[in-house]
């Protein structure tokens, strides 16, 4: 509205947002808007422009997407503009938790086989490093040291997204090179927590008596330790695995923005600095639906890794 709002537009700016009703039915318009099957007039249909299937005359029973509402700084519907930033989001939290589980596995399985020797305790000694350092700190690290320092010779940058405008053709172009800081940023924290699980898991593992028997079989170390031991381990570093991807799927607020990649975070972050609540409650919910669906996807995985799961 502004600082000089007559009291007439501010008025009807309340009407349409629904400010003037009490708070139990403002609740009750945002669910209407959100759920999947509701009752829309015909003049709410035509102005939100929802889509989807509606029978009735003025009140229609309404099969739609969610309608998360407009964009109060951008007058853009906030579902189109998470459908823009999901993509930045879902590379670097794939990307990061792809360079955690790696690297975390094979760290945490190497000290369990090497118990007590200098391997252990130096992928021990880099765990608690990693759990320690704050994601944000790290990201001002890399960013200042990689970015800005040592520029010219890892050709990165302290900001970018995965994608840039070419002035001539005026046509987005893939620029992943700056996938590479923020990834590694928000890879550590998780890394150093899967390396630990697994180092726990597989050192539990290692003791069981069907581990005895395959070595009394004269089954060979690689087989014992990668087919039998890794297999029964992953439960616990699986349950890390798919908390942190969740996390990392609802937005790094604070990485994305210091790295200026375009994600929900980002964008959740840019929200809030402008008051502008439609989009705070968009990237809440969407946070919410990827921690539920992880979670689902989880417990199916854990049926195929674990037979005892499926009895």
């Amino acid at each position: 509205m502004g600082q000089t709002t007559d009291s007439l537009t501010r008025a009807r700016i309340r009407a349409e947002l629904h400010l003037d009703k009490p708070n139990w039915k403002q609740f009750l318009f945002y669910i209407n808007d959100l759920s999947p099957i509701a009752v829309h007039t015909k003049k709410e249909i035509e102005a939100n422009g929802l889509k989807g299937i509606f029978i009735g005359e003025e009140n229609k029973l309404s099969f739609k997407l969610p309608y998360l509402r407009i964009s109060y700084q951008s007058k853009k519907e906030v579902g189109s503009i998470f459908a823009e930033a999901l993509p930045g989001t879902m590379m670097l939290a794939f990307s990061a938790i792809l360079f955690a589980t790696i690297v975390g596995i094979f760290l945490g399985t190497v000290a369990a086989v090497k118990k007590d020797s200098w391997l252990d305790f130096g992928a021990v000694f880099s765990s608690i490093l990693g759990i320690s350092a704050p994601s944000f700190f790290v990201a001002l690290l890399f960013a200042w040291v990689f970015g800005f320092l040592l520029s010219d010779y890892t050709g990165l940058q302290m900001t970018g997204s995965w994608f840039e405008y070419n002035p001539e053709t005026g046509k987005k172009v893939l620029t992943l090179h700056h996938l590479i800081l923020p990834a590694l940023t928000l890879g550590i924290r998780p890394l150093a927590v899967i390396t630990q699980l697994t180092r726990s898991a597989m050192l539990d593992v290692l003791q069981q008596d069907f581990i005895r028997t395959a070595r009394a079989k004269g089954l060979s170390f690689k087989m014992i330790v990668f087919r039998h031991a890794l297999r029964n381990a992953m439960n616990p570093v699986l349950t890390a695995v798919s908390g942190w991807l969740a996390e990392l799927l609802a937005g790094s607020f604070f990485v994305e923005s210091i790295f200026g990649w375009k994600g929900i975070g980002k964008v959740t972050v840019d929200a809030l600095d402008k008051l502008d609540y439609p989009v705070v409650m968009g990237g809440v919910l969407i946070s919410a639906c990827f921690f539920v669906l992880v979670s689902g996807i989880t417990d199916l995985l854990y049926k195929r890794l674990d037979p005892r799961i499926r009895e």
